[in-house]
Order: C-alpha cells, then sequence, then structure tokens
C-alpha cells in the first residue's frame, strides 16, 4: 500500500495513508482481547458505535487490536493510529503508560488519547477533535 495514496477526505482536506507494517503479535493475548470485547465498556461501546463499519469519514478501526504486547482499545491500520481511551484505571499507572506509548511510537504509530468522561459526555466534541488530530498529522 503506497504511503502517499489517498484515504479520504475530512470537510475537503484530503487524509493520507500511513501503513505501517510488521507490526509485532502476541498470539498469547489473543484471548484477553474477546473477553474484553465482551466486557463492553461503557465509554468504548459509545465510541465504538461512531467508528464502525467505517461510518467515520470512511476509515476501519479495529477494536481491541493487539500490537507487541500490549492491547490497544482502537486501531486504524491504514493510518497507523491508536486511539486510547483513558478512563480512572490509568490515574496510578503513569508509568506504564508511558512505557506503552513510547512502545508504540518506536514502532511509527501515533497516539491519540481520549479521556472516557469526554466520550460519555462530550462524545461530539472528542469526535471532533479526533477529525482534527488525523487532520494535523495525516494531511
Amino acid at each position: 500500500m503506497p504511503k502517499n495514496e489517498m484515504l479520504t477526505q475530512i470537510e475537503g482536506i484530503i487524509i493520507y495513508r500511513n501503513f505501517v507494517e510488521n507490526l509485532p503479535y502476541n498470539p498469547l493475548l489473543k484471548t484477553l482481547t474477546k473477553e474484553k470485547r465482551k466486557l463492553g465498556i461503557l465509554s468504548e461501546v459509545l465510541f465504538w458505535k461512531q467508528v464502525r463499519n467505517r461510518t467515520f469519514h470512511n476509515i476501519d478501526f479495529d477494536r481491541q487490536r493487539i500490537i507487541g504486547n500490549y492491547i490497544v482499545d482502537f486501531y486504524v491500520k491504514t493510518l497507523g493510529l491508536v486511539v486510547e481511551i483513558d478512563g480512572t484505571s490509568h490515574d496510578f499507572k503513569q508509568e506504564y503508560d508511558l512505557e506503552r506509548a513510547k512502545f508504540l511510537e518506536s514502532l511509527g504509530l501515533k497516539i491519540f488519547k481520549i479521556s472516557d468522561w469526554d466520550v460519555k459526555q462530550n462524545l461530539s466534541v472528542a469526535m471532533k477533535d479526533l477529525e482534527n488530530f488525523i487532520v494535523e498529522n495525516y494531511s
């Protein structure tokens, strides 16, 4: 997949593919990803309803994607974009989150973080912030 190929447009601005190849994958996490999907954390479900089936600018999102020894909330293969919804469980895991972010960024991935509260209380604003992040990083 060529890097400079157009993926979509957001408000007339061309968004280019940034497919990151050969991502590491730990198959031992597969069962855990299925369990996490079934848990149905409210903010993740609300966000998923906004993006599944290419309903967000025709962009394909994966949910609970394994990258290395980590499971990310959402992943966009065609952009090399990780979307993380941070709830209160992240309040005491700053060091872990930092290591994780360093690892993901070392692979050439970009990370968009959104708070659990914003997804539940300001979903339209959160989606606009995601649009802006994509325009800033992939146009």
